[in-house]
């Protein structure tokens, strides 16, 4: 197994920093964000490494020597959105990525399956949570059909630049779970789509990311590693709670594209993301890496810090024990 971190924790410093940062974590790769819901802060010269060989040999050279390689790109966004200001942006980043990585000596790009609205003409995205009436149905299906387009030409660019997309199983997407990957994948005969297993989405939605693993086997192409502990109140109002907060304008905000930003999260919440090891112990993570390490002995699972509770470094060290004692355990 090869273990990262995905590099949106360390944009407040410069890729030669974050890379000494990684390196200093003794970990050995950068998953680094091209596009969609963030910038593309440490791949400042984008446009000129897809077209100038000694742009691109500049920018691979800032890792000589440093024992950190790129861990694949990230491109998180909704390529779906209805509102062609989000979607279309968030669908040629996907695209500019996949070119991108082929240029870079990459062959994973991982970013999310989208969501459309719910019909012909809508203006918002539409997630149907639990498709109890027939209506819930035709929603899913005209999603479906919208999704299978664009991933039908996605799969044919990434086959031609020889790198595999890894959607991550996300809820408020068409695919967040195997049974959505499984449809997508019949609908477009995709060969090059297939999964980034980032287990936190799965801890809070009540799945085994073990289970799932093991059940997808060869298409899971990338792993985060990212906890979640469920707290107190979900016992009261569940994992599906909405009580987040919308930001105003003149508060620390993240743009999610267009007019759409992030909202404060919900002070009594349900479940948190937490550091690796904080919600389930370094026994559960061994099995993880084993079931990762099955599916492809050179898996990269890379770290994803969302754990406010503690600093960027902070988080990742902690993370960094906990992955480690788990690889010792699972005798990797």
């Amino acid at each position: 197994m090869k273990f990262g971190v995905y590099n949106a924790i360390l944009h407040d410093r410069t890729l030669p920093e974050a890379i000494a940062t990684v390196a200093g974590l003794g970990l050995t790769g950068i998953e680094i964000n091209s596009g969609g819901f963030l910038p593309a802060t440490h791949i400042p010269n984008f446009e000129q490494i897809l077209t100038s060989d000694s742009a691109r040999d500049d920018f691979l050279g800032l890792f000589e020597g440093s024992g950190v390689e790129i861990a694949g790109l990230n491109c998180n966004g909704n390529p779906l959105h209805p509102n062609p200001s989000i979607g279309n942006k968030h669908g040629n980043d996907v695209k500019r990525s996949i070119v991108l990585a082929n240029r870079l000596g990459q062959n994973r790009v991982v970013t999310m399956s989208g969501l459309p609205g719910g019909e012909p003409g809508a203006k918002q995205v539409n997630w149907v949570v639990n498709a109890w009436n027939s209506a819930a149905l035709d929603v899913i299906e005209y999603q479906m059909k919208v999704a299978a387009k664009y991933w039908s030409e996605v799969d044919k660019l990434a086959r031609d630049h020889d790198v595999k997309v890894a959607l991550e199983l996300h809820p408020q997407n068409v695919v967040f779970n195997p049974a959505t990957m499984r449809d997508l994948v019949d609908r477009t005969g995709a060969t090059n789509i297939g999964v980034e297993l980032d287990a936190s989405h799965l801890f809070w939605q009540q799945m085994d990311p073990v289970a799932v693993v093991k059940d997808l086997g060869q298409l899971v192409f990338h792993a985060a590693a990212k906890d979640v502990r469920i707290n107190a109140a979900a016992r009261i109002n569940g994992v599906l709670d909405n009580s987040f907060r919308r930001l105003r304008a003149d508060e620390p905000r993240t743009n999610l594209g267009g007019d759409e930003w992030a909202n404060e999260w919900p002070k009594d919440s349900a479940w948190d993301f937490v550091a690796v090891g904080k919600g389930h112990p370094a026994d559960y993570w061994a099995d993880f890496l084993l079931a990762c390490h099955d599916v492809d002995p050179n898996m990269w699972v890379n770290i994803e810090h969302e754990d406010t509770s503690l600093g960027r470094e902070e988080g990742l060290a902690f993370a960094c024990t906990t992955l480690f004692e788990a690889a010792r355990i699972a005798n990797l």
